[in-house]
């Protein structure tokens, strides 16, 4: 009577996903991610294997050098689990190809998970949870949170159990030129997401007077002859609405000469400015107290 089978069941899988969640929780300079991925695939080891010689074996063929995107390893952990489950039952799968499907595979994808997980959606929840909070709406942070942890876990998941399904074919997959295309891809719309962001969150604003010039009789409100109390507010406000200036002047700053050829051009002169410096392998710190005093000295004579 042939030996039946062992087969890791989606109990067993949805175990070694959730281990997955810490999979950076033992990360160190020699080995980086493999304390992490070994305590990721001990539910499915304690499965596989009976002895305690197997499971031994097993674990520390899964502690040399790992290291890829904390997220994008579900896919290999799912290929894994497949070798590891054809080995338990009897194919004649070795440590080193094991190693060699581990080490193919996290490099490439190691690629594709910044631009798409740090450089375009995390930005894009953390700007809308943002905009939410600082307006005193907490669903901004809850958002944020939820939004974050459903697309992270919901990719972890099904990625894993593609890995899994698809076995050691995978590989094959990943090795022509979609690879390259998801990563290139990725890489564009994570751009075009800073480049968005810095409008927002970076700002600079001059303000030496460019002119001053005196507005004629019924260009603006004339404070002294609105009534007094809340009847004096209502008639403001609705002058106001109507198009009248606040004041006898119209002022033009340097800051609105600039806004009227290209909003936002000061602040992304700066961010090449500092993508610049960066390149040239001068220190954050060093750039960081650099704006910091020029913003200080700026304010100080009046230019910022």
């Amino acid at each position: 009577m042939a030996e039946e089978k062992i087969h890791l069941t989606k109990k067993d899988r949805l175990a070694v996903a959730w281990r997955s969640t810490f999979i950076q929780g033992s990360w160190n300079y020699e080995r980086m991610q493999n304390g992490g991925w070994c305590y990721t695939l001990i539910p499915a080891i304690k499965k596989l294997y009976k002895t305690k010689e197997d499971r031994a074996s097993a674990l520390k063929r899964h502690m040399e050098f790992f290291n890829t995107h904390p997220y994008l390893a579900s896919p290999v952990i799912g290929v894994t689990l497949a070798l590891e489950e054809d080995r338990a039952n009897g194919a004649p799968i070795d440590d080193v190809a094991i190693q060699g499907v581990k080490v193919g595979m996290m490099g490439p994808l190691a690629g594709v998970g910044d631009p798409v997980f740090w450089f375009t959606i995390k930005p894009i929840l953390g700007a809308l949870g943002a905009s939410l909070a600082l307006s005193g709406n907490i669903l901004g942070p809850i958002i944020f949170f939820v939004a974050w942890n459903i697309i992270r876990w919901s990719f972890m998941w099904y990625t894993q159990e593609f890995g899994y399904r698809a076995g050691s074919k995978i590989t094959e997959d990943l090795s022509g030129g979609l690879l390259q295309y998801v990563t290139s891809l990725a890489s564009i719309m994570g751009m075009f997401v800073l480049g968005a962001l810095i409008q927002r969150w970076v700002v600079v604003k001059f303000t030496p007077t460019v002119s001053s010039v005196k507005l004629s009789k019924g260009a603006y409100i004339d404070w002294d002859k609105l009534p007094s109390g809340a009847a004096g507010i209502k008639s403001a406000l609705i002058q106001q609405q109507s198009g009248l200036s606040l004041t006898s002047h119209k002022i033009t700053t340097l800051q609105n000469n600039l806004d009227s050829l290209i909003p936002g051009l000061a602040a992304l002169c700066l961010t090449f400015l500092c993508m610049w410096l960066l390149k040239k392998k001068v220190s954050p710190i060093i750039i960081i107290l650099a704006l910091f005093v020029v913003g200080v000295v700026g304010h100080v004579i009046g230019l910022l």
